[in-house]
């Protein structure tokens, strides 16, 4: 079991530290977007849309929707991508967030730049995650959904982590207490943006993103939890674990 770590860990003195830059982990079909879209609407913060994307597709040679076109539009050189992200804040803004999933961290990319970051996990419960996954792209496996990989992230980057559905509940109330804990001004602009695309969108964004993209704020509660049969269903108790022991740690 990893050991709750205290909020204050978490904060940054932004009068000392002018720059911030947040790494927020999460895996596929996670309101990552709609984080990303929040953070990006603040006037001090860049926002960058899955950088080891492009890196991950390149290296594993797995077939997802749009792979061409991410490939051709995106940097997909790990060690480039590191190097960038340990860089300067790009756009004359005060802060970098940047949207990253496990899952593309393979083996050999690096990850030390992560020290610099405040890390913060951003789950949702896997029935959710599977279900909405398979609606994009058919029979997703464990690795697909990277519960596991999150936890890996998670132990050696600690940093808080807030569910999903605790953000569709209360918007407010769990965006200003994520902004408290990590010591970062609270802007009520991270409460809505304007529907459609993003300059920050990756190439990917048209057969990801219709939803947030028909968005222009968080959605309401999800409700009930889908029920899952057969292969998803399997997948579900493979996943639960990992999932409970960052739930067990969220803010």
């Amino acid at each position: 079991m990893v050991e709750r770590m205290a909020p204050t860990l978490y904060r940054r003195n932004t009068d000392r530290v002018p720059t911030m830059k947040i790494a927020m982990w999460s895996g596929p079909r996670n309101l990552s977007s709609a984080m990303m879209y929040a953070f990006g609407n603040r006037k001090d913060f860049a926002a960058w849309d899955e950088p080891f994307y492009a890196p991950y597709l390149k290296f594993t040679g797995i077939a997802h929707p749009m792979r061409d076109t991410i490939l051709k539009a995106h940097e997909t050189d790990p060690t480039a991508v590191g190097r960038c992200i340990s860089g300067v804040v790009p756009d004359g803004k005060k802060h970098w967030y940047m949207k990253h999933m496990g899952v593309h961290m393979c083996d050999g990319f690096p990850l030390g730049w992560a020290s610099d970051c405040i890390n913060i996990h951003l789950i949702r419960h896997p029935a959710r995650v599977i279900a909405s996954y398979s609606a994009k792209r058919e029979n997703p496996t464990l690795q697909d959904i990277g519960f596991k990989q999150q936890i890996d992230i998670f132990e050696r980057y600690p940093g808080p982590v807030i569910d999903s559905q605790d953000i569709r509940e209360n918007p407010e109330k769990m965006l200003r207490q994520l902004c408290a804990t990590i010591g970062v001004e609270w802007d009520p602009a991270m409460l809505s943006w304007p529907k459609g695309p993003k300059p920050f969108d990756g190439a990917w964004a048209p057969h990801w993103y219709k939803s947030v993209h028909e968005s222009s704020g968080f959605a309401g509660s999800e409700g009930v939890l889908p029920n899952l049969a057969g292969d998803a269903a399997e997948l579900l108790e493979k996943a639960l674990p990992y999932y409970r022991r960052l739930e067990a740690q969220k803010i």
